[in-house]
């Protein structure tokens, strides 16, 4: 099974070959088919990994060219119970898709770091996104800081690694400047590619493209997508991430305000058209996060393949 990095480096080569045989030289005109993938998360509580079974089987519907796997999120580390390198092993056993296990680093040793990649290999997982992770109060980080410190360290080991990308910054860095100068980093210490977070303005996506661009930053960006579908979950979003919400979707919160299952079917719509239109100004990739219901997923590659992007 290839790597993601080798998805997308294909998947450029394609399209540079289209663009020149049609004598197209702009990002939009350049589109063609571009990497789908889904993102899940590992079941709590009481579910079990039949549960995530059965969302990797509905995602697979979708034909996502890779499905991400995260971990617990609170700060939990690389998956409560090894759940992500499972879950990881299972996407690509049993539905026959590239999987992408997340890693995480902010409470992590070395030898904690080297038990967790030995699970991935015995999972057969080549490919891997390196998170700092979520801070925990009290938490004091361990042999690694940030990311750009892990990825050297699952590099040497032989996996293909991906990061993360912020296109508004991240939360916790104010300065664009130096955001940018982070994503280099990154790519500077030997990641493949990159996811970004969520984000609801596709502008904010293109200005942060050229500026990457403008320093230096080749490795390919996907773009990742996730659908609004309540108010109290954009809220959640919009603190955790700092992601900024454009009128039209604060419009639609307000329009359907008191009609949960029309709101849902408009985040998801807002959803498919950011999609779109990022594809059709010819982005590295799709990524959208399917919060484990797979008709996301399925409404979302439908949209791409409609517009003629996969």
């Amino acid at each position: 099974m290839e790597t993601v990095a080798r998805l997308f480096e294909e998947s450029r080569e394609n399209r540079s070959a289209d663009a020149r045989c049609c004598g197209v030289a702009d990002k939009e005109g350049a589109a063609g088919r571009i990497p789908f993938s889904a993102e899940m998360f590992p079941p709590k509580g009481q579910l079990t990994l039949d549960a995530a079974r059965k969302v990797v089987e509905g995602l697979r519907a979708a034909s996502p060219d890779f499905i991400s796997v995260t971990c617990s999120a609170g700060g939990s580390g690389n998956g409560s119970g090894g759940q992500t390198a499972a879950i990881a092993e299972l996407v690509q056993k049993e539905a026959a898709i590239p999987a992408v296990a997340h890693f995480t680093c902010v409470s992590a040793t070395r030898a904690s770091v080297d038990d967790a990649v030995e699970d991935l290999r015995a999972a057969g997982v080549k490919t891997v996104l390196a998170l700092r992770g979520d801070l925990v109060d009290g938490q004091q980080p361990a042999d690694f800081r940030y990311a750009c410190e892990l990825i050297p360290r699952l590099k040497e080991v032989g996996l293909c690694v991906g990061a993360a990308a912020y296109p508004e910054g991240h939360i916790d860095c104010l300065d664009p400047r130096e955001n940018i100068r982070h994503l280099r980093a990154k790519q500077d210490a030997g990641a493949d590619f990159f996811i970004t977070q969520l984000f609801f303005n596709n502008d904010d996506f293109y200005r942060f493209r050229e500026a990457a661009e403008s320093a230096g930053v080749a490795a390919p960006i996907s773009c990742g997508i996730m659908p609004f579908l309540g108010k109290s979950q954009i809220q959640r979003m919009v603190f955790l991430c700092g992601s900024s919400l454009p009128a039209p979707i604060i419009k639609l919160l307000a329009k359907y305000e008191d009609d949960p299952v029309a709101l849902r079917q408009a985040g998801i719509e807002y959803a498919c058209n950011q999609l779109v239109d990022l594809g059709r100004h010819g982005v590295n990739g799709l990524h959208v996060d399917a919060m484990n219901q797979p008709d996301i997923a399925c409404a979302a590659a439908e949209a791409v393949a409609a517009a003629g992007l996969r």
